[in-house]
């Protein structure tokens, strides 16, 4: 297995001792920073011992209400039924969703006093799909955190879309998109930021 980037021979490195010690406690570093919130999450979560969630695909017609989290830990049944509601509607794949980012919309709901269902306008977007997307409209990112798993557009109705972004804008835990004329948000759990469509 060649890397012709900087790393040279990807395959020598792996095969060290040394570099296989170092990738796995990265690896255990990133796995313990994806699980563990910080203190702003901490601060946003309900201290009950479980957190729900309803969605409702808008593409498919699909339904889900869950309890993703339960006594201390997040429920992978409810997890792997997450992941195939929010799936990429144009070719049904898949993608693991990131634990913080249904936590967010929990939040988000609790905030505006709301337990409809959040209305999903895009959850998972695999690579083809975002590529297209991105040939179609500049506003589609590159490098979308959709790809990941870490993103979702959505409204709920009973709540005014400016009354749901200010919301999110407050919890200060993700970037949030604005998008009135196609009346949706975009909500993600990457770096604190926000921006109108």
């Amino acid at each position: 297995m060649k890397n012709t980037g900087v790393g040279g021979d990807l395959g020598n490195q792996l095969r060290s001792p040394e570099r296989r010690l170092a990738l796995r406690a990265g690896m255990c570093c990133a796995v313990a920073a994806a699980v563990s919130p910080t203190s702003a999450w901490a601060k946003a979560l309900s201290k009950k011992t479980g957190r729900e969630i309803s969605l409702l695909n808008l593409h498919t017609g699909e339904r889900l209400h869950a309890e993703y989290w339960h006594n201390g830990k997040y429920v992978p049944d409810a997890m792997h039924a997450v992941s195939v509601i929010l799936r990429d509607h144009h070719n049904n794949k898949t993608h693991a969703i990131d634990p913080h980012l249904l936590d967010l919309a929990h939040v988000l709901r609790a905030r505006v006093a709301n337990s409809s269902p959040l209305h999903i306008v895009s959850g998972y977007r695999s690579p083809e799909t975002n590529a297209l997307m991105h040939e179609m409209s500049s506003e589609v990112a590159v490098h979308s955190l959709h790809v990941e798993g870490r993103a979702i557009d959505l409204r709920l109705p009973g709540t005014h879309l400016v009354a749901l972004r200010r919301a999110a804008l407050s919890l200060k835990l993700g970037g949030v998109g604005y998008y009135p004329s196609d009346n949706f948000i975009h909500i993600d759990t990457g770096k604190i930021r926000h921006w109108i469509g």
